[in-house]
């Protein structure tokens, strides 16, 4: 009979046949025949399933495929019932899919009647349990919030260092510009007192119209043969301070020649104010320039944060992965200045996958930043994407010295990592690793040799 039956596993044999008989009160006698499946990968963790007789193999994800971990064949043998011990609200799932791999039978007793007879039977063991339990969640929670505060920290704070650039160019920019506007409105005022005429002020505009910004030579050492020519001439043809107003002038190509075509336009007295409106005429369109380019680098920058946090995205839906990985090398550019060099190499055609771009974002994060870290900061970056059947597969390599055996058998181990203390908790692939196997239906894995340590990333197209 079922009590002879669960009394005779050695999980049961130590309750008597009083408790036994409680267990058959709330469990339940399930028959299966093989291919049957009792509880699948990642579901609440409801029932605790007891073996009678029989077989159930245990698999779990990998990529696309099911691998198998173990079978249980040894009456007693058990699995799930972990929400017995995680309190109210606790969303415990299995971890592993049970699946019959013959007829047989199992004992399944609600998680929470579980809990409610332990605490009842062994009050002293079911505290240890679930306190054991819910320290370790607790640990792992805490240590992941602060995994997830330390890299938001370095990223507010490389952010904060690439917007201070080009905010500071701007305002800079602006103030000069303030004062080069005085200048030419001075000097407009000073052409007005010499009585130019309207004919000669517009073939003075057209003169300067003839320059731009990227006709001035780029050899330095001809720029500097420039700046001296013009400002002789400016000096001979007494315009005052000439010598501040050459460089200008040469960093746009204006020569002696154009010089004297200014010359034999408005004659010899208003010269020194027709050069000077010349001058500040250039230097505000040079810092226009450098106004646009900072403002730009400052939305293109704004635009990266947007597309990194996937602030307007919550939901599954098609994903570029070129965009993810971009967005996140502007994000991470604080770490790869200097002497990281990096290559990127997207194959033509790459197909959009089914995905969580927020979460994708989080993965190349933690890859770069390691491989950044694995480099001590100096080296190459290789990242590329290709598709490959079904997949897109994304490879995130550099060139550090490599992972010894002992570290690439524990890479994705919670909680491992080779990192000085403060630099990292060991969560960070772990993480990953959940990303892409649970949430996409992927697969993640290394390879590591001396010199070059390579993460394959690989995500179905639709999942």
């Amino acid at each position: 009979m079922l009590a002879d039956e669960l009394h005779s596993t050695f999980l049961l044999e130590g309750l008597n046949e009083f408790q036994i008989a409680q267990l058959i009160v709330v469990g339940t006698e399930t028959p299966f025949v093989e291919g049957d499946v009792l509880f699948e990968e990642g579901e609440p963790a409801e029932f605790l399933f007891i073996l009678i007789e029989g077989a159930v193999e245990l698999f779990r994800h990998s990529g696309d495929e099911l691998v198998l971990l173990m079978t249980m064949v040894t009456p007693g043998q058990w699995a799930g019932g972990l929400q017995a011990w995680g309190g109210a609200g606790s969303s415990a799932g299995y971890r592993a899919t049970g699946r019959a791999a013959g007829e047989g039978r199992v004992f399944k007793v609600p998680s929470s009647e579980l809990g409610r007879l332990v605490a009842t039977w062994f009050p002293f063991g079911h505290h240890m349990i679930s306190g054991i339990f819910q320290t370790v969640r607790n640990i792992e929670a805490t240590a992941r919030q602060r995994e997830s505060l330390v890299a938001l920290g370095r990223i507010a704070a490389g952010l904060a260092h690439e917007l201070n650039n080009p905010a500071a160019a701007a305002v800079r920019s602006v103030d000069e510009l303030r004062t080069v506007c005085d200048a030419l409105l001075g000097s407009l005022g000073a052409l007005a007192l010499h009585g130019i005429t309207a004919e000669q002020y517009t073939a003075l505009d057209a003169l300067r119209r003839e320059v731009a910004p990227s006709e001035g030579p780029r050899d330095a050492l001809a720029m500097a043969d420039l700046e001296e020519a013009v400002g002789d001439w400016l000096d001979r043809h007494g315009v005052t301070d000439g010598w501040k107003i050459a460089p200008t002038l040469a960093s746009v190509g204006i020569d002696v020649g154009w010089c004297d075509r200014v010359e034999a336009l408005v004659g010899a007295e208003p010269i020194s104010a027709a050069m000077r409106w010349a001058a500040a005429t250039v230097s505000a369109a040079l810092l226009l320039d450098e106004v646009e380019e900072a403002t730009s680098r400052i939305s293109n920058l704004v635009g990266a944060v947007k597309s990194y946090s996937q602030m307007d995205r919550t939901a599954k839906e098609p994903v570029d992965v070129r965009d993810g990985i971009q967005s996140t090398l502007v994000m991470l550019a604080h770490r790869l200045r200097g002497s990281v060099e990096v290559v990127t190499d997207y194959a033509e055609g790459l197909p959009l996958i089914d995905g969580y771009a927020g979460e994708l974002n989080q993965v190349w994060t933690n890859l770069i930043d390691n491989a950044v870290d694995a480099m001590d900061g100096a080296g190459t970056l290789r990242i590329s994407a290709r598709r490959d059947g079904t997949d897109v597969v994304v490879d995130i390599a550099d060139s550090g010295p490599g992972m010894p055996p002992g570290v690439m058998e524990r890479v994705f181990e919670p909680f491992f990592t080779t990192k000085d203390v403060g630099r990292g908790t060991g969560l960070g692939l772990d993480i990953s690793r959940r990303i892409v196997m649970t949430r996409h239906g992927g697969d993640i894995s290394f390879d590591s040799r001396p010199g070059e340590t390579i993460a394959h990333v690989r995500l179905p197209i639709s999942h």
